[in-house]
This record gives structure tokens, sequence and C-alpha cells, in this order.
């Protein structure tokens, strides 16, 4: 059975693994460092962990060709190997190194080459290119050494490093590679019988080689592949700049994947989160940098969110709020600039101990999961992200590579992941608008109080660069459904309410904010009446759009004296003439056609068969109705083939009165709803009058469509 063939490999494995020793140098446990031990540990790899916690000495990047303190630590630990002659030892980087094939695997390559050592090789010379020359000529194949990955018997070993003398910031790959260009050394002296990895069938490096290396998927199995020399690579090393090409690998080696639930191996584990006592303790930094839409919505979802408040601190730059544990505001008289901002919230929670948590959450991000806090931090990760997108668009708040610059490059998966049909736990170089960091993180490896600057870069981008310059690992999870990103880019302010005029930008928001909740009951036919003969009557806005709407008229207050030649009727015609403000004057014509294209045009296409509108109106216009103005409308036929009238306040609270008669079926609508809409026919058969407002004030907004 496959149960059977899989513990039968599963025994294999360990049993050639007990011949295989793996050694490593890492003085800190850095995320690259966790990444290759939990890759060893899925293929059942043995391995030692040379100079943890020690001082590292061998060198930086003002003096990249050292690592001088890797061959003292390994000439160490082979003393105690020395005479184990079956013994093979593997010898290779930790903190850019992943392995793709298990023990097996290796072990058989390693002895077909028939040498008694085999160090990688890459197409670059390093670090001394005056020895160039020296290098024997190959046939096929890459022909320099790399240092960075070796394996050979254990006494071989030992003699291959027990003439280092050199120090730990002298280079090792320079001392490896003068055996290597020393014949007699080679293979007289000491028998190593020394040999390159050519044809990258055990080491994969990534320098020089990115054109090479695809992945191949097959049977829930991801590998790299070289396409150069046809080669399926152990060990992926990214050397030099190929950091982030590895992260971008290490997102499907070793995992096991499947499309539909994700990485199941890619966490170190879940925490249990109950009780309130129990739960960490978050510092939500909320930045609000330009103008932006649904400010109200943004932070009504925030107070929504499944997490204690006891629990939350808010930090805030440029607005405010109350009812939380601790508050900080940063407003516009402060005059922060973003980034300082930034860094200002990320140590408010570096300087308090009980800072677990620190989230950033930009304003322009619409947060729709509720347990977006809970699912970040079961995670486990140091900086990690939720995925959010424009609607329907692929503008996200990640980027899955990066050019040679520093700047966006899309990676060959990224639509994939926007789109969520690859679903998982991605290691990805760029994050922005919303993300949480590990409050003990913050304390150490990021504890860099200036991280939003960089040259010329802006905020977010500074912050990401210095963040992988820590060797820390950013995150992006799609496993859930998050929310999405706002468009900012038509946003205007010269309106009393600038939210109205997103019905274009941000639709999705502008109908969560005013569109009535039952409006898609109502397109199913479910909550539609019908009060007097083809008469129909339905949920359309919200309190919030009827509020709006009438404030915005008022707020314009050029209303009309019933006039029929005030010229800003522009061409319309009013049979009966009211006072009113039309959709035109207020700069509103556009949205409102898209207002009735998109949610009364589907409506009347049910309710009258047959009949297909474009909802063109050359009238469209709100009425405000008084005692002691006008009070009423005298009988009238409407301009039009069909009319909405949609009740813009309360009867019995903001007024008296009102309604609308039809005189040919003597019928009355007398109390109308706030945020319904009537919808008639127009011309010849619904002759209608608007009855008397006894007391307060009343609007409805009126459209003539296809007149």
């Amino acid at each position: 059975s496959a149960l059977w063939g899989l513990m039968m490999c599963l025994l294999c494995s360990l049993l050639h693994a007990e011949n295989l020793l793996v050694l490593t140098v890492a003085t800190k446990q850095t995320e690259g460092f966790r990444r290759f031990r939990r890759s060893a540990q899925f293929f059942n790899y043995k391995i030692q962990v040379l100079g943890l916690d020690e001082e590292w000495k061998g060198g930086d990047d003002k003096k990249p060709a050292g690592g001088g303190q890797k061959v003292r630590l390994l000439k160490s630990a082979l003393k105690q190997h020395a005479d184990k002659e079956d013994l093979i030892i593997l010898f290779t980087e930790s903190y850019d190194v992943l392995f793709a094939s298990g023990p097996t695997e290796l072990l058989k390559k390693f002895k077909q080459a028939k040498s008694k050592v085999v160090f990688s090789a890459e197409n670059y010379i390093y670090p001394d290119r005056k020895l160039e020359a020296k290098y024997p000529p190959v046939r096929d194949g890459k022909r320099f050494l790399g240092s960075g990955g070796f394996i050979g018997y254990a006494p071989n070993l030992k003699k291959l490093v027990e003439e280092w003398k050199g120090k730990d910031d002298d280079s090792d790959q320079l001392f490896y590679t003068k055996i290597f260009l020393d014949p007699e050394k080679r293979v007289c002296v000491v028998k190593l019988f020394l040999c390159l990895d050519h044809r990258s069938r055990i080491f994969q490096n990534l320098n020089g080689a990115l054109d090479e290396v695809v992945l191949k998927f097959e049977n829930a199995r991801v590998r790299a592949r070289n396409l150069l020399y046809d080669t399926l690579p152990v060990i992926i090393h990214g050397n030099g700049p190929t950091k982030l090409q590895l992260n971008y690998l290490g997102n499907y080696i070793p995992q096991i994947w499947t499309f539909e639930t994700g990485c199941t191996v890619c966490d170190e584990g879940l925490r249990s989160l109950t009780g309130i006592k129990a739960l960490p303790m978050i510092l939500i930094g909320i930045f609000i940098e330009q103008p932006t839409p649904f400010l109200s919505q943004f932070f009504l979802r925030l107070r929504n969110l499944h997490y204690p408040k006891q629990r939350i601190q808010i930090f805030i730059h440029n607005h405010h709020s109350k009812e939380y544990l601790a508050m900080k505001v940063i407003g516009p008289d402060d005059e922060m600039e973003n980034a300082e901002a930034r860094n200002l919230g990320m140590d408010l929670c570096r300087k308090d101990p009980d800072c677990d948590y620190y989230f950033s959450l930009d304003a322009e991000v619409v947060l729709k999961n509720t347990e977006t806090l809970r699912i970040l931090i079961e995670q486990n990760k140091s900086v990690i992200a939720p995925l959010v997108s424009r609607h329907e668009k692929l503008w996200s708040n990640f980027w899955g590579a990066l050019s040679p610059d520093g700047y966006y490059a899309r990676s060959e998966d990224y639509v994939d992941i926007v789109q969520r049909r690859r679903v998982g736990l991605w290691n990805v170089p760029y994050i922005s608008s919303v993300y949480m960091v590990k409050g003990k993180v913050l304390r150490s490896e990021l504890d860099e109080g200036d991280l939003f600057h960089g040259g010329k870069l802006d905020a977010d981008m500074a912050f990401c660069h210095n963040v992988r310059n820590q060797g820390v690992f950013m995150y992006l999870t799609n496993r859930h459904q998050f929310g999405h990103i706002l468009s900012l880019e038509n946003y205007q302010t010269s309106h009393l309410h600038n939210d109205l005029w997103q019905i274009f930008s941000n639709p999705e928001d502008w109908r969560e904010k005013y569109i009535h909740e039952n409006y898609t009951a109502a397109l199913k036919g479910k909550l539609v009446e019908m009060p007097c003969p083809d008469v129909y009557w339905f949920p359309i806005f919200t309190d919030t759009a009827c509020d709006e709407l009438v404030e915005e008229m008022e707020h314009y207050g050029k209303w009309s004296t019933g006039d029929n030649t005030d010229s800003r009727i522009q061409g319309g015609y009013e049979n009966v003439p009211t006072i009113d403000i039309h959709m035109n004057q207020i700069g509103f014509e556009r949205e409102w056609y898209k207002f009735l294209l998109d949610y009364i045009a589907p409506i009347t296409e049910k309710l009258y068969p047959g009949y297909y509108t474009k909802t063109q109106f050359e009238l469209a216009f709100v009425v405000r109705y008084k005692p002691d103005e006008q009070p009423s409308l005298m009988p009238h036929h409407d301009a039009s083939t069909f009319t909405i009238n949609i009740a813009l306040n309360r009867v019995g609270i903001d007024y008296e009165g009102g309604g609308c008669r039809f005189l040919r079926y003597n019928c009355s609508i007398r109390a109308p709803r706030k945020g319904w809409t009537l919808m008639h026919p127009g011309r010849l058969t619904h002759y209608h009058e608007g009855l008397p407002t006894t007391k307060g004030t009343r609007y409805i907004a009126v459209s003539f469509i296809d007149p």
C-alpha cells in the first residue's frame, strides 16, 4: 500500500542517515537558521550546530570575503570524527540554505561522484579573480569552487582543514580555493581526491544561476530543477545577492503543498488563546496619512475586532477614539511626518515590556475579518501581514519579488497568491498597509529606533529594507479572506460628505455605507410591496445615505423658487415646479446615474417584465416640502417612463403629513419609509399629487427616468 511504501522509504532514509552528519555554523538563531533547521528536520537529517551563541568575528558587509571562523569551528569539530572512515560529513551554510531532498539521495549522488570530497560550484570566481587562469578547464558545468557547501568522508575533511592557521576574518573560500588549485595538495599529499559539483547535482548556488532554476511541481512535492543541466539539486544555497530568491523557493521547498489548504508544515506551532489575561497585549498603530474615505466605517470595524479591548492599546497618527486600555494621539497640529510617526508607534511597543505585539494599520485598509488579530498571532511569526488587495484588482499590500535596485518586481506566483489560487503562508520581501510585529523582535533584532528611513526610499520600503537587512523574515498569509484596500487616487474633499462621490472608485465600500441592508432581498422579490396598482415599494438607501444627501443639499443651499426658467435645471423641465436642488447643481449627476444603473435598473427589469432601461434621465433632484414654503404638489403626470421617489427622512419624527395619492386608483401612501423608494409609471396612467406636509420638513429624492 501507499502507507507501507512511505514507511519503508522513511526507514531507508533513517538507515542512510546513520552514516551522515550535517555540520553547520550559526552563531545566532536567525529566521534563516530556523528555516534551515525545519528543512533538515523535515528530511530527517542529523545536524550538529557549531558556534551557537559565540560572537561572530568572521567579517561583515565591509569585509565580505571573511568566514575563517567557520573553518576554525569545523577544524575543532572534526577532531572527534577523525577515525570514522565510513562517516560522511556535509558542511553547509545555514542562514541562506534549504534542503530539497533527503539523505538517501544526497549520499547516492555523493558516491556517484567517486571522490573523497565534493565542493559546490558556481559561475563566479571569488574572492580573488587573479586565480581564474589557474582553474582547470571544464567542458560542461560550473568552473569555480564555492565554499558554502561541501561533502566528504570525515578523515578526508579533517586533512582538508588541518593546515588552517588563519584568522577568523580571513577568507574561508580563498583557503579552500588554494587547496583545490594546488594539484599536489588536492591529490598526492592529503589524498583528498577533491572535485567540484560542476552540474549542480548536489549543490545549487543561486548566485549567477537564477535563470537556470525553476520549480517543478509533482505528486504534492515541489523540487527545484536546474534546466541547464537537467538536474535536481539536493541543497539550495541563496549565496551572494540571491537570498530573496531563496526566500521565494523556501515558500515551496521542502513544504508539502496543497492548493486547497496551503502548506501544512510551515508553522512552528500555534498558541492556545483562552482567557482575557492569557491573551497577548497588542498596541495598534493607526495611520491616516492622506484624505481617506469611509473613516467612520474604519473605526467601526476596528471596534468590532474580536479581541478584548482591555488587551489593546491605541496609537493614532491624525485621528482619535476612546474606550481602549490606553491611547496616544498624534494629530495634524503636531506636524509629525509619516516615517517619524511610524517610528514612534513601534517605539511605544518597543519600550513597553508588556507589549507583546505591534499591529500597524493604515486607514485605507478595509479589515473585514473580525478574527484578524487572533489569526496573525497564531501564525507565530516575527513579522506577518494579512493579504489585502484593491477590489477586483491586482494591487495589494505585498511584493513577491524585488528588482535589482530594490523596487517592485512581479514574482511568478504573485497573481495566484493575490487571487488565492495558491493559499498558504508566504515569505515575501515587501509588505505594507497592515502587518503585525512581535514585541520581543522589536526589542531584539529590530531594536534599531529608526526603521522607516533609508536614503531616498519611502517609509514602507525603508522599513522592509531594514527588516531584511537584520535577517528577519516578513510573511504574508492568504489562508483567510481579510478584506481589501481602498483606492484613494480620486478622493476629493471639496464636499460636505465626500464619500457620496466614491461610487466609482470604491463601489463595494460605497454600497456597504449607502445601500440598504435589505436591498439584496428586494432584488430577489422578497421585500417588494405594491401599495397601489403598478406602484412598487422597496428599500434602497441606508439612513446614512438619506441624511448625507439631505445635508449635502442644505449645505449647498440654493433651493429653486419653483420657476421653470431657473437655468440650473440645464435643459430639464418640471411639469409642476417644486422647491428643489438638482443633482447636477452639486456635481453629483454622474454618480447618481451610476447609482440608478447599478441598483434601480436591475429591480426595474424584474418588476416590469420585458422592459429594459438604461436609466437615462433629464431630471434628478431633491425636493423640500414645508408648511410655510411649499407644503404639497398639485396633481400632475411625470415627464418619465417611470419615476422613483425616495423618502429621505422619517414621518412622525422629522415631519407630519405628506405622502402621495394616485388619483386614477384613489390610492394613497401616507407613511413613506425612510430609505425606501416608490417606483411607478410616469406618463398616462399614474396621475398623482403630493399630499400636504403639515409640520416640519419633508425631503424626497426624485428621478424621472427614460423621459
